[in-house]
């Protein structure tokens, strides 16, 4: 037991100097970064049978971020409208964006999981646990902290070091949307079909095929539809990148 409390008293130790290294201060409620940093896979069960994970924080810190990043975008852009506002607050909060940042602040060390599991190297790298983890933590440092400092955090900590605004608002990563908008300016009938899938439960692998005009272009894959989708549509702008181009240069 007391060898227990004393391995519980160090990784308390080294959690709350990881916290104040990535937040910028040392935290009141450690238990709420504890939690935070808790994934589904080890969580246990608590009285009322349910299990004790980061995702409720998870769901919070998104509201959290999503708010600040709006209003820093409003006050940023004051002539520009909703379309581009949503576009590029969507830009900046998307998961693999987070999952990045995630890893950069060095959410990534700190991140408890099921490591028994053959799988968790390949579903800590391709599940954005890292960006989700962030979204965790910005919960668990508007509840310990409030508001305005966890607008502070955000802000000093996340958005203005590893955000470039005029590269996010020049380079559209979205390379279906690319595709779906070059298929209506030319009137090409586009859809995507889930036509594999890979692996088991959470580590599953969907392979997504591009039809242009029910013809089949190309296949990508992702752990995700959307990341699948995504992949065939960035394998597809190769094939009509030239068309694009041309779009562009008023030709």
């Amino acid at each position: 037991m007391f060898q227990l409390v004393k391995y519980d008293a160090e990784k308390d130790k080294k959690l709350m100097l990881a916290i104040k290294h990535i937040v910028g201060s040392s935290p009141f409620n450690i238990e709420l970064y504890r939690l935070a940093t808790q994934h589904v896979s080890v969580a246990k069960k608590n009285m009322f049978g349910v299990k004790e994970s980061n995702e409720r924080l998870e769901y919070l810190g998104d509201a959290i971020l999503s708010t600040v990043v709006a209003e820093y975008l409003f006050k940023r852009f004051p002539y520009k409208d909703e379309g581009f506002l949503t576009e590029i607050r969507a830009r900046i909060v998307n998961r693999e964006s987070l999952n990045t940042v995630g890893k950069k602040i060095g959410v990534i060390h700190i991140i408890e999981y099921d490591q028994s599991n053959p799988n968790s190297q390949r579903h800590l790298s391709h599940k954005s646990i890292c960006g989700n983890t962030l979204e965790a933590l910005v919960g668990a440092v508007y509840l310990d902290k409030g508001f305005e400092f966890c607008k502070r955090f955000i802000l000093k900590k996340i958005i203005l070091p590893h955000f470039d605004l005029q590269k996010i608002i020049e380079i559209n990563p979205n390379h279906k949307s690319q595709v779906i908008e070059w298929a209506q300016k030319n009137n090409r009938d586009i859809r995507f079909e889930i036509v594999d899938t890979r692996g088991e439960s959470q580590y599953k692998e969907f392979i997504a095929q591009l039809f242009i005009d029910d013809k089949p272009i190309c296949t990508g894959s992702g752990y995700s539809k959307k990341k699948a989708e995504q992949r065939a549509s960035e394998k597809a702008l190769e094939f009509i990148r030239e068309e694009i181009e041309e779009e562009n240069s008023g030709y």
